[in-house]
């Protein structure tokens, strides 16, 4: 979710600047500074912002070149010296002493001593019309920047996937031979027992038992399980536009999580737990990307 958009022009002899920045966010969290010409309008270009950013933490910014926020389209902005005057009397006879120089800053940015002047007018029909349309360029040069942003995530995503399909296939050497390692070093422990002990044990039992506890440590449904959802996440990648895809690659992310834990809990060699130590970074990488998807 993370976008630039900026664009440039002309508004009353004077340089006119869009600027438009976000941030990863799970809901539309917008700040909008805006000349205050633009204040009557400011709900219809919320809008026209959430509805095309549909989240993020965006930084809306539409002023005038060397303007801030309380600047106009005039360069001088009026002061009302008797209200700023009157204002010092009353601080002075108050408190029987000189106004200090940060009493006076505040006093004249009070509203009654701050006045626009008469140029400082709403923008006419035809005005709003340009501004307009430099905001819905911004926003195209925004969305712009967000859709060459997703293609680089998408070429990570792949990359990071056959990283972890690669691994998946390194599991299989060792997982042919474990089985009759463990049974192998199961029936050592057993011929350690005394011989009363081996002649007491009923050995289809054991047999049972032994199954069971290999069955336990089969790794085949992890194996195809993660198979499937690193499919599914391809898939999804290729097919989905719109809202609501971060969360669902998001949601498919943890589902694969779950597969690497489960196949790490069942991993009994060292070289195993290695390769799922690996799985894991490598999907944490993912994890953090995913938040940059809408």
């Amino acid at each position: 979710m993370t976008g630039y958009g900026r664009t440039e022009s002309q508004l009353r002899g004077r340089k006119l600047i869009c600027d438009i920045r976000s941030l990863n966010s799970k809901s539309m969290d917008l700040s909008m500074r805006l000349m205050p010409e633009l204040r009557t309008h400011e709900p219809e270009i919320r809008t026209l912002v959430t509805q095309r950013l549909e989240r993020g933490k965006v930084d809306f910014v539409l002023m005038n070149d060397g303007m801030n926020e309380t600047s106009s389209l005039n360069d001088v902005t009026p002061i009302n010296w008797a209200a700023a005057k009157e204002y010092a009397r009353q601080y002075r006879e108050e408190f029987g002493e000189p106004v200090p120089a940060e009493v006076m800053a505040a006093i004249l940015r009070f509203p009654d001593v701050l006045k626009c002047s008469d140029e400082t007018s709403d923008l006419t029909d035809e005005e709003w019309q340009v501004v307009r349309a430099q905001v819905e360029q911004t926003l195209d040069a925004f969305v712009a920047f967000r859709t060459q942003e997703g293609a680089a995530l998408q070429a990570m995503f792949t990359e990071k996937l056959d990283g972890i399909a690669a691994l998946l296939a390194q599991v299989e050497p060792f997982e042919k031979g474990r089985v009759a390692k463990i049974k192998e070093r199961l029936e050592q422990n057993l011929a350690q027992l005394s011989a009363q002990t081996q002649a007491e044990t009923d050995r289809n039992r054991l047999e049972q038992e032994m199954i069971y506890y290999l069955e336990k440590l089969d790794i085949t449904e992890e194996k195809v399980r993660l198979t499937n959802h690193i499919k599914y996440f391809r898939e999804t990648m290729e097919e989905g536009s719109g809202a609501g895809v971060g969360k669902k690659l998001g949601f498919i992310a943890q589902e694969m999580g779950r597969e690497i834990n489960t196949l790490g809990s069942k991993s009994n060699q060292s070289e195993m737990q290695i390769i799922v130590v690996k799985m894991k970074d490598i999907l944490e990488q993912i994890k953090e990307q995913v938040l940059n998807v809408l």
